[in-house]
């Protein structure tokens, strides 16, 4: 999967329930793969207004 040009890594999480997320040096978790990548999103848009 891919947010602009930079790619996210989806994995499952061992220890717990549910898949994360990176990207852009941002870490994002959700019980779905799909909610973690939602949740990326929304954390990237947030970095990338800082800048």
């Amino acid at each position: 999967m891919k947010i602009g040009k930079c790619e996210v890594k989806v994995f499952k999480i061992k220890n717990r329930n549910g898949y994360a997320a990176i990207c852009c040096n941002n870490l994002t978790e959700g019980k779905t793969v799909q909610q973690a990548y939602d949740r990326m999103v929304k954390a990237v848009r947030r970095t990338a207004k800082s800048r």
